[in-house]
């Protein structure tokens, strides 16, 4: 049976679901999720497919999930691709996915956002300047670990590393060049180097293009 994946292709956190599951192998497909014209905030939404009307959500036959953390924990446990090596590693690998959603893609996710994706006139210098001072917080952290390391955790790719790449690919200005990053730029290029990926607006539906 077919996975489907509800997701649009501006979501980073759509696209960390996706990566693991095209990258694990798995069949599935994505359904267009219409955020940019309110699906996700609407009552039909919440009853049938996300009642915290959000974005991803994972179908897998009976199986429903949402939060993109989860998603790739079941795709780990479906395949055995992108766990850690031991109990340890396991751990690890939960305490990076927990702090990109805190630190990193929580931060880069509503930024990017804010600069590019609404009315200039609705853009709030303060929320924004705010939330800009804590990506340049969260960054030299994951830099900083990165040093001489191919992969966050271990010595192969896991989920670590595909929650925390979930916003770095986008070209939308938010705060974020690799050029002035050379540790992420590196581990961004091994994520690229993989069988099978592909750039979000590759992966899903969905691009600010469709809205020009």
């Amino acid at each position: 049976m077919t996975i489907k994946l509800h997701c649009f292709g501006e979501s980073g956190h759509s696209y960390k679901a996706a990566l693991a599951l095209e990258l694990s192998g798995l069949e599935w497909e994505p359904v267009y999720i219409d955020f940019f014209n309110g699906e996700t905030r609407s009552a039909e939404y919440r009853e049938a497919v996300n009642d915290m009307g959000e974005a991803p959500v994972m179908i897998d036959g009976d199986t429903k999930l949402t939060q993109s953390g989860v998603i790739q924990a079941y795709v780990t446990d479906k395949t055995g691709k992108f766990g850690g090596a031991n109990r340890e590693e396991e751990l690890d690998i939960l305490r990076w996915v927990i702090w990109d959603n805190h630190k990193l893609s929580g931060v880069a996710g509503p930024l990017r956002f804010m600069k590019n994706f609404i009315a200039e006139e609705n853009r709030n210098a303060d929320v924004i300047g705010f939330m800009a001072g804590r990506l340049q917080g969260a960054l030299p952290v994951l830099e900083k670990h990165l040093d001489g390391k191919d992969w966050i955790v271990g010595r192969n790719v896991t989920n670590a590393d595909l929650t925390c790449c979930g916003y770095l690919f986008y070209e939308e200005p938010f705060g974020f060049d690799r050029k002035d990053w050379p540790n992420i730029d590196r581990w961004l290029s091994n994520i690229q180097g993989l069988k099978g990926w592909k750039h979000p607006y590759d992966l899903m539906p969905g691009n600010p293009s469709d809205r020009a």
